[in-house]
């Protein structure tokens, strides 16, 4: 499976011909998870049940992403306790994620309930598809990235208004990194030791999770979460807590 590399906003604004990807680098890889921002409803294993979006429709498509960039791990969720997942498209490294494609109003009612606001007014899309960044509130994931294109659509994701150099790093939890592990493995391209790699380097899990650890996570995930027959699972069942750094 291709993994697709956004194309940098050259001058002036690509057109927002009703579509755009949003990008998704946290809980939101997963389809379900995702199903439930846009028909609506409780996802599994989850307290809170969403509205849902204005067009409820399925993402027309969903590709693997690689954004420059880091994810890193800061504030604590109070249902996964622990650290939440940021972007800093600033900071050095890359990003992996997944993109769907999805029209504004969807990406829009999205983002409002990423706020825990009702969704149903579409967001100016003008300066983030201008200068690749509109920090259009101080909420944690109020802020909007556009790191690009892929196949000439433009590319939205959200973060908080601060940078990796702002806050504190905090550590994620088991059932988190799980989650986002299970997630990354879902997108297609990449195998369980590289999403381990992968996410264990983050700021946040560094220092807190090794690699054999996220695979020892997403060995324990249940048997409907697990890879395919045929597709390797890393790890063995067992561990998965992460020694608390000195």
């Amino acid at each position: 499976m291709i993994v697709h590399t956004a194309v940098p906003l050259g001058a002036g604004a690509p057109p927002v011909r009703g579509r755009v990807w949003y990008a998704s680098y946290g809980s939101n890889m997963h389809t379900d998870r995702l199903a439930a921002y846009i028909a609506g409803g409780t996802p599994a294993g989850a307290t809170r049940s969403y509205p849902g979006c204005r067009d409820r429709r399925a993402p027309e498509r969903s590709i693997a992403v690689r954004l420059d960039g880091c994810l890193y791990f800061a504030t604590e969720s109070p249902v996964w306790q622990g650290g939440r997942g940021f972007y800093d498209p600033s900071a050095p490294g890359r990003l992996l994620g997944r993109a769907h494609l999805l029209t504004v109003s969807q990406v829009s009612d999205i983002a409002a309930q990423e706020m825990y606001r009702e969704p149903g007014t579409d967001l100016d899309l003008s300066r983030v598809l201008r200068d690749g960044r509109d920090a259009s509130g101080g909420g944690r994931y109020e802020t909007l990235i556009c790191p690009g294109t892929v196949e000439g659509i433009p590319v939205l994701t959200f973060t908080a208004p601060w940078s990796l150099r702002d806050v504190e790093p905090v550590m994620p939890s088991a059932a988190y990194l799980r989650h986002l592990a299970g997630g990354l493995l879902e997108s297609g391209p990449w195998r369980e030791q590289e999403i381990a790699a992968y996410l264990s380097a983050c700021p946040g899990a560094a220092g807190n999770w090794t690699p054999r650890q996220v695979l020892d996570l997403l060995a324990e995930r249940p048997a409907g979460e697990r890879p395919a027959e045929g597709r390797p699972a890393g790890g063995r069942p067992g561990a998965g807590r992460p020694e608390a750094r000195a």
